[in-house]
C-alpha cells in the first residue's frame, strides 16, 4: 500500500458484527462532519474536512446503504499537499455485508481509482487486478466503521482487543480494536461522555506505529467518533467531529459539566 492519509485514518476504526436492522443506529439522510488539524511546529492548524452521508437505494435488485465519505484540504492548504478524496461502499441492509467499494483518491501527484466488487456466496473480491479469497463477513474500508458503530462495549473489559479482517488494495489484512474504557473528551466544539478505543493500523503507512492511533466515540446509542488522534510520520493529525445531522437517536453523550 503506498499511502494512507487523514481520511483515511478516520476510517481504519474497525469491526464487525452481525446485526438486525432494528439495532443499526444509523438511517437515511445521517450527515457527519468533521475537521481535520495538522499539528508538525507545536501547532495545530485547520488543514481540512471530512464528510460522511448516508442513504439508502437499490443496487443490484438489493437494498442497500449508500455511504459516501469525502475528505479535501482547505484551499489554503492545497499548496503545501492538495488532497480530494472520495470513498463509497454499498452494504446490506439486512446484514451490512458490504456489496461495492469504490476509491477515488486524488493526494499531491499521487492519483487512484479502484473498485471492488464482494460476492457473498463465494467469498470472493473482485477487482481489475484479479479474483481474491476473502474471508466472510469481511469489511471494506468505509463499511468497517458502520459496523463498528454495532459493537456493544458492555461486554468488553479494558484491554480486551476486538479482531475484524479487512480488504484493501487487493490484500486481506487482520486487524483489531483495543477497548481502553470510558472518560469525558473535550474537543474544538464540545465535551462529551465517550468510550475510548484504539485501532490497530497497517503497518508501511504514514503512520509512526501501528497501534498508536487514539479514538473516542459517542457513548450512547450513536456510538459516532467524536476524536481520533494520531501521531504520524511527520507531526501529528487531529480530527474532531464538527456536526452531524439527522441523527437516528439524540445525541445523549454531549457531557453537561
Amino acid at each position: 500500500m503506498k499511502k494512507i492519509t487523514i481520511l483515511t485514518a478516520l476510517l481504519l476504526t474497525l469491526q464487525y458484527f452481525t446485526v438486525s436492522a432494528q439495532e443499526m443506529p444509523f438511517q437515511h439522510g445521517e450527515r457527519i462532519t468533521y475537521t481535520v488539524f495538522y499539528n508538525v511546529i507545536g501547532l495545530y492548524i485547520n488543514a481540512g474536512t471530512a464528510t460522511f452521508t448516508t442513504s439508502q437505494e437499490q443496487y443490484n435488485n438489493a437494498n442497500v446503504f449508500h455511504v459516501v465519505g469525502e475528505g479535501a484540504t482547505n484551499k489554503n492548504y492545497d499548496w503545501i499537499f492538495k488532497v480530494r478524496d472520495r470513498y463509497e461502499s454499498y452494504f446490506n441492509t439486512s446484514n451490512l455485508q458490504s456489496v461495492k467499494f469504490i476509491r477515488n483518491i486524488s493526494e499531491g501527484s499521487y492519483k487512484k481509482y479502484e473498485e471492488v466488487s464482494f460476492n457473498q456466496q463465494t467469498n470472493t473480491a473482485i477487482t481489475s487486478g484479479g479474483v481474491y479469497k476473502v474471508p466472510a463477513k469481511v469489511q471494506d474500508l468505509i463499511n468497517a466503521i458502520y459496523y463498528a458503530r454495532n459493537i456493544d462495549f458492555s461486554k468488553y473489559k479494558t484491554g480486551d482487543k476486538i479482531t475484524f479482517s479487512m480488504f484493501l488494495d487487493n490484500k486481506v489484512y487482520d486487524l483489531y480494536i483495543k477497548y481502553l474504557g470510558k472518560e469525558q473528551i473535550k474537543t474544538r466544539y464540545g465535551k462529551y461522555n465517550a468510550i475510548k478505543l484504539s485501532p490497530q493500523l497497517i503497518k508501511g503507512t504514514v503512520f509512526k506505529d501501528d497501534d498508536k492511533m487514539t479514538m473516542w466515540v459517542t457513548d450512547d446509542a450513536n456510538h459516532i467518533p467524536v476524536r481520533v488522534e494520531s501521531p504520524i510520520s511527520v507531526g501529528t493529525v487531529k480530527i474532531d467531529l464538527k456536526n452531524c445531522e439527522n441523527l437516528k437517536y439524540p445525541m445523549s453523550a454531549v457531557a453537561s459539566n
